[in-house]
């Protein structure tokens, strides 16, 4: 029996697809399913013939046309992991209308957030879902992103800590969530100011561009394509052609010419 599997990135969820069965793989996140229900291939009844949530037989009236996937009778807790299997008979395959409602939602309420040394350190209650939580620092007048974790996706309190490159002056961070609805789903901002000194660079040789110490940079050309971005205190400029280029580096942003 071939099998067919579609993994959605970010978004812990699994719809797979047999001659004989459907099996949807995600979230609870407080809805319903419906699925659509066609005549079986020998013309007496209908398609499906047995549903099962986390190999639990369900009591939905499948003896239709469509039929509705019944969640709420199991007691599960938002972002709590659901298998839902729709078997079929043979020579005909049902259709789940909604699968993207067992997709998981950016939810999160923040606790507490703060700056530790050299760290990003917050606590979230009511996640719907492991997504993963984007740390973002206001540089170069945009939100950067300098840091990633996969959330743990339960209702109860959460702790994270990622690492944080302060620049020079005042630094504004905040946490991103963004769901498969292209919603996004900030925290509050918090600020924090360095006694870092600000950097300052050359260019040596028209070929290496120094900082003054090492510095979180980005490198575009004249169209706005980014040609170079990293971490460190000197940048081989050697390979790019001649022509007007964009330089960010610690919270400064300039232009230079490649001769």
């Amino acid at each position: 029996m071939m099998k067919y599997s579609f993994i959605l990135l970010f978004l812990a969820l699994t719809f797979a697809v047999s001659a004989q069965n459907i099996e949807l793989r995600g979230t609870y996140q407080g809805e319903n399913l419906y699925v659509q229900n066609p005549f079986a291939a020998s013309g007496v009844g209908f398609c499906v013939y047995e549903v099962t949530v986390n190999g639990m037989t369900t009591t939905d009236e499948i003896n239709s046309s469509a039929f509705e996937i019944d969640l709420t009778v199991f007691g599960f807790q938002v972002g709590d992991q659901i298998t839902v299997t729709v078997k079929c008979k043979e020579g005909c395959t049902a259709r789940i209308l909604n699968p993207e409602v067992l997709r998981s939602r950016a939810t999160f309420e923040i606790v507490s957030i703060k700056i530790e040394k050299s760290n990003v350190v917050w606590t979230t209650l009511n996640e719907s879902g492991p997504l993963p939580f984007y740390v973002e620092q206001f540089r170069w007048s945009k939100w950067v992103t300098i840091g990633e974790v996969t959330g743990k996706g339960t209702l109860e309190q959460n702790t994270y800590t990622v690492p944080l490159r302060l620049h020079s002056g005042e630094n504004r961070i905040r946490i991103r969530q963004t769901d498969s609805r292209k919603i996004s789903k900030f925290s509050r901002e918090v600020t924090t100011r360095s006694n870092i000194k600000p950097v300052t660079y050359k260019i040596e040789s028209n070929s290496q561009i120094v900082f003054s110490q090492p510095t979180m940079y980005e490198i575009y050309d004249y169209y706005g394509r980014i040609v170079f971005k990293g971490f460190g205190d000197s940048v081989n400029i050697g390979s790019l052609e001649k022509g007007r280029y964009h330089l960010n580096y610690d919270n400064s942003y300039e232009q230079f010419n490649k001769r």
